[in-house]
């Protein structure tokens, strides 16, 4: 059981390092903000970007890949839309992180009024 849970964790730790690795590109990140205003294609997407077309679904792969966009045909075309699961999964990881540099900021805080 134990390595069961073992391998669930590394497998979710793994998912979750993908989704940062793929969010520490700037394009990467604008792309994930004009898509959560609403679903667009590609070209759409790769119009606001002074990179290549290329390089935009490269990108856009990368996020497909990772679960952060997923893609449908719609006529000719292909339509992303942001998938909030892995964004909130990231969130949930690094509340815990928040709130330790919070409670140490907020201690700096007092100290430096104190002084």
């Amino acid at each position: 059981m134990d390595d069961l849970l073992d391998m669930y964790v590394t497998k979710w730790l793994h998912t979750l390092m993908q989704a940062l690795t793929a969010l520490a590109d700037p394009i990467r990140r604008e792309i994930v903000e004009v898509l959560l205003d609403h679903p667009q294609d590609a070209g759409t997407i790769a119009r606001r970007f002074s990179v290549s077309r290329p390089a935009v679904s490269r990108h856009l792969r990368v996020l497909r890949e990772t679960g952060i966009v997923r893609s449908e045909t719609v006529a000719q075309r292909r339509v992303y839309h942001v998938e909030t699961a892995p964004l909130e999964e990231l969130d949930h990881w690094l509340t815990r992180y928040r709130q330790f540099w919070t409670e140490r900021l907020d201690k700096l805080e007092q100290h430096l009024e104190e002084g």
